[in-house]
């Protein structure tokens, strides 16, 4: 089935992605900002790098929050995006345990195949490796370092062409994962319709992605970013996918992302639903999320949340004490920029030694990406965690190694810890 207005181009969107609706209302608008994983390899003026204009609306129709422009997928995931899951020890354990919370759910065996749409580094496949046959999708050279520890990957855009090779090589899927990718594609129909392809009868697809209530909730406007196009909650989700003839069958909260929806899709529309989808549904009314008084608070607790961090980097500077910035999440680019930091107030940002965004500088901002091991040596009198959602395990590790440095807290409420 093929439905125009899921897919759409490169440009200002005024259409709702799901429903069509043209009754669009802004959220938020963060003004023109660079890709954030498309990384600098030197500085360059903030006046020569490709910028796009980045604000969020939600339709008041079927309630999806969506970006204003989009960019294509081409351009923002190229060959270099360096994004590995791999790398971060707490990603890799929640993905381990869901691998194995799915192989129980759906009594996966060896003879069952796993496909993972946006499959990056094969993190999530290493958990079905050993129980399932296992095949992943990635656009990126991530796939390469997929190939590598053996978890078998094809290099490609998620489409019917190949969606179509695919079951004729290994046959059908019993289970199709997407993690933190199915916000992200902007031919959503044509990954659907990819997915009809690729799923057995009684086969399942399960999503996961950040959720909206928690983005509201805890005022995560730096989750906006050119990569996440849609900004779910449950109720739009369910009426995406009765479009194509698959059932909404159960949802999940958890932690990831600091906040996210797990949404499990069935190809059979006779499966029964569960009581989460009816709960869930229930807390998004309740929370207020398809009422705009939520929004109008959002935007301006955004607001108090810069005057703050910006008030206190400046107390720092006059106290002339030391700051740098400790992780570089895709989501550090949106609050730096929207923000006006730059490398005047940070000198540099810490990052995993294993991370492939080291040696690279951020756009617009023209902080550089070092290894973390610089902490140590440098001693810093304060820490801005940018992955603020992980702050907890990074301040932990940080302590235990010795380190004496104040941390800030951003986000959702401005704290020293």
């Amino acid at each position: 089935m093929n439905i125009s207005h899921h897919d759409v181009k490169e440009g200002y969107l005024n259409h709702c992605q799901i429903c069509n609706s043209k009754k669009l209302k802004k959220i938020i608008n963060l003004g023109k900002q660079p890709l954030a994983d498309s990384l600098l390899k030197k500085k360059i003026s903030k006046k020569k790098v490709t910028q796009f204009p980045l604000g969020l609306v939600r339709c008041l129709e079927c309630g999806l929050t969506q970006l204003n422009y989009i960019v294509s997928g081409k351009i923002v995931y190229h060959k270099d995006y360096p994004y590995r899951p791999g790398i971060t020890k707490s990603l890799k354990d929640y993905q381990s345990q869901l691998s194995s919370d799915l192989i129980k759910q759906y009594s996966l065996n060896k003879k069952s195949l796993v496909i993972d749409i946006g499959s990056n580094d094969g993190t999530l496949l290493s958990g079905f490796k050993k129980k399932c046959r296992i095949l992943g999708i990635e656009p990126t050279n991530t796939a390469k370092i997929a190939k590598k520890n053996n978890i078998n990957t094809i290099q490609d855009f998620t489409n019917e062409k190949l969606a179509k090779n695919i079951v004729n090589k290994f046959g059908k899927a019993d289970l199709i994962t997407a993690t933190n990718v199915f916000a992200h594609m902007a031919d959503l129909g044509k990954v659907i319709r990819s997915i009809k392809i690729l799923l057995n009868n009684d086969g399942y697809f399960v999503l996961e992605n950040h959720y909206l209530l928690d983005i509201i909730k805890d005022l995560q406007f730096d989750s906006i970013y050119h990569e996440h196009i849609r900004t779910y909650s449950l109720k739009p989700i369910i009426k995406l996918f009765s479009y194509y003839n698959l059932k909404v069958v159960k949802a999940e909260r958890g932690s990831r992302y600091g906040g996210n929806i797990r949404v499990h899709i069935s190809n059979n529309l006779d499966e029964r639903v569960d009581k989460s989808i009816k709960n869930i549904l229930n807390l998004e009314n309740k929370f207020g999320l398809y009422n705009n008084k939520v929004y109008k608070k959002f935007f301006n607790d955004v607001l108090k949340s810069k005057k703050k961090l910006i008030n206190f980097l400046k107390k720092i500077k006059s106290k002339k004490m030391s700051l740098v910035a400790k992780a570089c999440p895709a989501r550090a680019n949106t609050l730096l920029n929207f923000y006006g930091i730059t490398n005047k107030e940070i000198p540099y940002i810490a990052e995993q030694p294993t991370s492939l965004k080291l040696g690279y500088f951020l756009p617009c901002s023209n902080i550089p990406i070092v290894d973390s091991r610089i902490l140590l040596k440098d001693k810093p009198d304060y820490v801005l965690i940018l992955a603020w959602h992980l702050w907890q395990p990074i301040v932990k590790k940080w302590k235990k190694r010795g380190l004496k440095s104040k941390f800030i807290i951003p986000l959702p409420k401005f704290k020293i810890v």
